[in-house]
């Protein structure tokens, strides 16, 4: 019929993701709409930055199995697919820990990431907080095949305030991104290719801008580490701490996190959320200066605000209490009023010992003749 009524799209797409059915907006990832549901439903991400446009696609940790592609073409798909850089259709039906393909094929993108990585955790200044020893842990393999020389780089100096382990790097290009997008100009990039690709600055050119501190943050290894910092505490003996000031700089949010030991600043690093991306704040990501990040080292420069919010399976948020926690006592309560000690008392009930004497209140210990021999004898 030439007057036919065409049917508009759903305004939300229905996507199941380890069987749980959840509407997402046309236009959302995979792994975003994973991340609405959370827990160990979300696969792992190390080169996706939600804050980062263009970012994802190349580290493949994030690979998951589209078992039906949608309601209208309901196939699956024949490879699995980077949930980050795949749009969810409506009716697909996505599998991640319910897979049998995905585990195996997580663990060998592992295997690769880590083939010329140092594994130097022990010194590392990332170590507790390093999101590719997390992914290790949860979808790497005890062992390795791999038996030749790790391909090492000279440690660089890209600024007055970081220092470049291109060893540890795993080309997630994110700080590259960094500097195009939030920074007046870019003087880092990759160069070269294959097994020599590496980032580096032209010539040797020191980064300056006034936010380039923030490709620390959004580095997910090791590889771009705070030279103020260094080598001066683990992580996990600091306290993080929510704070903001008055930045003076219009693009700075002033909210940030510092790490204290004592009354002490050791660093100043912006807000993370759960996902260790960058909070936004008021549909703005919470980028932080230089100025914030590096100078103001002292708690007198910033208003505390209060303990940060650390999940509680992060050795950082170890022993972190914000007041000291005891039990409420409920035994009172269970026995109606009673002192817990009476519980203690218990001749009246069950005729077992001499009501004549209280064994909560012997300063030696119980001897037979403090109990009933005979059941059928009665105490006198």
């Amino acid at each position: 019929m030439a007057d036919e009524i065409k049917k508009e799209p759903p305004a939300n797409f229905k996507v199941t993701i380890d069987n749980i059915t959840i509407e997402v907006p046309p236009g959302t990832s995979i792994l975003n709409a994973a991340r609405q549901i959370g827990g160990d439903v979300t696969p792992p991400a190390m080169c996706y930055y939600s804050k980062l446009a263009g970012s994802g696609g190349k580290c493949r940790t994030c690979l998951v199995e589209v078992a039906a592609g949608s309601t209208a073409d309901p196939r699956p798909m024949p490879k699995l697919v980077a949930s980050c850089r795949t749009n969810v259709m409506d009716g697909m039906i996505v599998k991640n820990i319910t897979s049998e393909k995905v585990p195996d094929a997580r663990a060998g993108v592992v295997e690769f990431l880590l083939l010329n990585h140092p594994l130097d955790c022990p010194i590392c200044d990332q170590a507790g907080e390093c999101h590719l020893q997390d992914l290790g842990y949860d979808h790497g393999k005890a062992g390795t095949r791999y038996q030749f020389s790790r391909r090492t780089f000279v440690r660089e100096d890209i600024g007055p305030y970081i220092q470049l382990h291109m060893t540890r790097c795993i080309l997630c290009y994110r700080c590259t991104y960094v500097a195009d997008q939030i920074t007046d100009k870019r003087v880092h990039g990759i160069v070269d290719r294959g097994d020599h690709a590496a980032i580096s600055t032209y010539i040797s050119k020191a980064i300056d801008n006034d936010f380039s501190g923030n490709m620390i943050d959004v580095c997910p290894v090791g590889a771009l580490t705070d030279k103020t910092f260094r080598f001066k505490n683990r992580v996990w003996f600091t306290k993080p701490v929510d704070a903001h000031r008055n930045c003076e700089n219009p693009k700075c949010c002033g909210k940030a996190t510092l790490w204290l030991r004592g009354e002490e600043v050791f660093r100043v690093t912006a807000r993370k959320d759960e996902w260790g991306e960058v909070q936004s704040y008021d549909g703005k990501t919470g980028w932080i200066c230089n100025t914030c990040r590096f100078d103001k080292k002292e708690t007198k420069d910033w208003t505390i605000e209060g303990l940060t919010a650390i999940s509680r399976h992060s050795v950082i948020g170890a022993n972190k209490y914000k007041v000291l926690e005891v039990p409420d006592e409920t035994i009172a309560k269970v026995m109606g009023g009673r002192a817990p000690q009476l519980t203690m008392d218990i001749h009246e009930v069950s005729g077992v010992n001499n009501p004549k004497v209280d064994l909560s209140e012997l300063q030696r210990a119980s001897k037979s003749s403090d109990f009933v021999q005979d059941p059928e004898k009665n105490w006198e």
